[in-house]
This record gives C-alpha cells, sequence and structure tokens, in this order.
C-alpha cells in the first residue's frame, strides 16, 4: 500500500470500505442508477474508481467523466463523450454519427488522442443539438454487447457554475433543463445498461433542493459514504507504517484517531505523511506518541496543512452565493471558538444580519443543512458541533482573538 494523500487510489492502494462496495456493486448490478453521496474526503471517487475497476475485471466498460470544469450542457456531453474515448468500439460508434466534424478519422477514434476526440466532439455541439448527440452517446452505451457503468463526478459543481449565471434566472432554466434532459435520457433507455453513478464534492440532494429541482434526481437511489470506523482508521495508519518500514510506540495509531476526532481517510492519511516527513527531517524511523502531538499542532494545522484544509473553505465557496458563504463562515467560527452553535447563536446572527440579507432567518437553516450534509458539523444535543478535530481547531485558530462569540454563554460547558 503506497502512500497517497490528495489523490483518488484504487487496486492496491485502496483500503477497506468491502461492506460498502459489497452494497453499491449489488445496486449497479440491479441496474440501479446511483447518487453518490457523503461528506467530502470521505473517498467517494475512490470507492467509485475502484467499483469500475472491479466491473472491468469481470467484463464490464468502466466510463469515467469529471465535469467540474464544464461550463455548459455541451462541455458536459463532451467530458462524457471524451470517457467513451476509453473504449474504442463504442467511441467508433459514436463517432460514426459525428462524421461530419470528425473528417476522415472518423473510424478511426483510434488515431485520435482524448483531448483531440473531445474538440472534435465539442465542435458537433451547441444549445440546439447537445441533447440529441447526448442521447446518441447514451443509446450507443445501451447497444454494445457488455454493460456499462457510466461515472459523472463533480455533478453538483458543474450544476452550480450553471445556476451562477450573471443572469441567475437564465442560469436556473438551464441547469433545470440539463438536470430534466438526463433525467428523461436515462429513463428511456433500454434494458439495465448504461448505469450511472453521480457524486460530487458539494452535495447534490441539498443544492437541488434550494433551487426547487429535487423532482429531477428522484430517479437516482442514493447511497451515503460515512467515515471509517477507529477500528478501521487504526488499521489503515498501521498498514502505511508497515508498507514505509516506519516503527510505531504502542498506541501511536489510536493517538492519531483521538486527535483527528473522525475517520475520515484523507486525514488518516495526511497524518501519516505529516508524521512520515516529521521522522525523516528528524533522522528517525520511530514514531513517538509525543511526536503525534507535536506533528497535529505544527504539521496538520500548520503551514503544510493549510493548503488540504483550505479546500474545506474552498468548496464552501463553490456551494453558496456571497451571502451563504458569508454566514457558513460566521457559524463555523463561532462553533468553532464556543465548541457549539447554539439555537441562541442562531438567533443573534439573525438579528445582526436581518437588515443586509434577505430572508436571513431561512438562510441560516439552509446553510445548516448544507454544513451538515456535507460533513462540517453534526446536530447534536445543545447545537452543532464539528466532528473533525483538525476542522474545528483550524477553524479556532484562524479566528480566536478576532471575534466576540454570538452567544457568549455557550463557552460556559
Amino acid at each position: 500500500m503506497e502512500l497517497a494523500t490528495g489523490r483518488w487510489v484504487a487496486g492496491d492502494d485502496f483500503f477497506g470500505r468491502q461492506a460498502e462496495l459489497e452494497a453499491l456493486t449489488a445496486k449497479i448490478r440491479a441496474g440501479n442508477h446511483v447518487l453518490l453521496a457523503g461528506p467530502r474526503r470521505m473517498g467517494k471517487t475512490s470507492i467509485a474508481r475502484e467499483l469500475g475497476r472491479r466491473l472491468s475485471e469481470e467484463g464490464w466498460v468502466f466510463l469515467f467523466a469529471d465535469v467540474e470544469a464544464a461550463g455548459s450542457p455541451e462541455d458536459a456531453i463532451t467530458e462524457i463523450a471524451r470517457a467513451a474515448h476509453a473504449h474504442p468500439p463504442l467511441a467508433r460508434h459514436y463517432a460514426s454519427r459525428l462524421a461530419r466534424w470528425l473528417g476522415p478519422k472518423a473510424g478511426r477514434v483510434e488515431e485520435l488522442s482524448a483531448w483531440e476526440f473531445g474538440i472534435k466532439v465539442r465542435a458537433a455541439l451547441n444549445a440546439e443539438t447537445w441533447r440529441r448527440h447526448g442521447e446518441q452517446l447514451f443509446r450507443r452505451c445501451a447497444k454494445i454487447d457488455q454493460r456499462v457503468l457510466l461515472v459523472v463526478d463533480e455533478l453538483p459543481i458543474f450544476l452550480k457554475r450553471l445556476i451562477m449565471n450573471p443572469d441567475r434566472a437564465e442560469g436556473l432554466r438551464r441547469a433545470d433543463l440539463f438536470l430534466s434532459w438526463l433525467r428523461s435520457a436515462m429513463l428511456a433507455l433500454p434494458g439495465n445498461s448504461p448505469v450511472f453513478l453521480v457524486s460530487g464534492s458539494i452535495g447534490l440532494a441539498p443544492l437541488v433542493r434550494r433551487y426547487g429541482l429535487a423532482d429531477r434526481v428522484n430517479h437516482f437511489d442514493t447511497f451515503r459514504l460515512g467515515p471509517w470506523s477507529r477500528e478501521e482508521s487504526v488499521a489503515c495508519f498501521e498498514t502505511l507504517a508497515t508498507s514505509t518500514g516506519v516503527e510505531c510506540e504502542p498506541g501511536v495509531a489510536d493517538r492519531v484517531y483521538e486527535r483527528i476526532g473522525i475517520g475520515i481517510p484523507h486525514h488518516v492519511q495526511a497524518f501519516f505523511a505529516r508524521l512520515w516527513d516529521f521522522t525523516v527531517i528528524e533522522g528517525r524511523s520511530r514514531i513517538s506518541l509525543a511526536d503525534v502531538d507535536t506533528v497535529y499542532r505544527t504539521g496538520l494545522l500548520g503551514p503544510s496543512g493549510l493548503h488540504d484544509l483550505a479546500h474545506w473553505q474552498t468548496r464552501l465557496k463553490d456551494g453558496f452565493d456571497d451571502d451563504g458563504f458569508r454566514l457558513a463562515m460566521e457559524i463555523l467560527a463561532d462553533a468553532a471558538a464556543a465548541g457549539r452553535f447554539t439555537a441562541e447563536a442562531r438567533l443573534a446572527l439573525a438579528q445582526r444580519d436581518a437588515a443586509v440579507i434577505s430572508q436571513v432567518e431561512d438562510r441560516i437553516l439552509e446553510v445548516l443543512e448544507v454544513l451538515t450534509h456535507d460533513g462540517y458539523l453534526s446536530d447534536s444535543e445543545g447545537g452543532y458541533r464539528f466532528e473533525s478535530l483538525v476542522l474545528r481547531d483550524w477553524f479556532a485558530a484562524r479566528f480566536r482573538g478576532h471575534r466576540e462569540l454570538l452567544d457568549p454563554t455557550a463557552k460556559a460547558e
């Protein structure tokens, strides 16, 4: 098992999740279209890739399309077509319908790189044609002898980009059009192939509810991916230590779990990576309990961990408009400083911002829904609290001394 942080993993580097893989595989084999949900950094992309790899060994065709950078429906269809390039027979069938744009190489897809293929496909698409060509691609998937799993990653970010058009009404119309078309095209397919799995690093369910589009995705079977248990987190850490030849003082893996507070796979791996760096720099090959505390403070919460933790803030910006992002940051800062975001704090925030944010109480509830869905906070007795101690401590360090608590009594616990 190689040390990997910040990227998806599969094969020998994929750890655990056997029960989740079995359940997810059963849903896909039965022909269910799946919405893979869960807090970020839980390994949704990795489990989708590993699922596809294992099904490929059984004879399935696995297509993976990342639509995060897509700015239009035409771009999204292009990314799906580019994914199909990895399966030449399928790409050739589709290319034959695009011969006018692909030119003499239409029947020789192997001579085109995936990038070149995508450029030529994109040239064929416009506001009038993307739906027809998208449906043709799906039907081609249905006609080949092998079953097809099509993963569409970062669909929520793509939809949010459509919605945040300067003309908000037009942006919402385009997002509605794309989701309505996708639903219709999927339900019109014969048989049980292709099977779709969609996912993203911001929640799809809160997004579509917020904009009144929830019924456009009710054909998906939601599968939520949760954190590793303490046992799984400890086992992963110990496997990484064995694989890299690092010795650990007894209890180190458990101390790591206690410091991070919840088994977010990326945080387990990132913590090990920081500890490994620390021992190399110190010229040692053994991790002590004291090292865990030092590296937590100077590594995970220090400059070297800034990029990873800043990702959580970046994804908040991806998921909200300006008012929603500002409310989210206020709530997280208060929950970090006080240990919880209370009902009294919520009332104080609503009163303070009533003059500058329309329907502020509803917006706060909407933001809290997203923060809980995406794994920042959990709704517990006495208020909303961080489950990840890394996130709590990072937000607390950022805002310590720069703001007053919304609910001054909350810190008394």
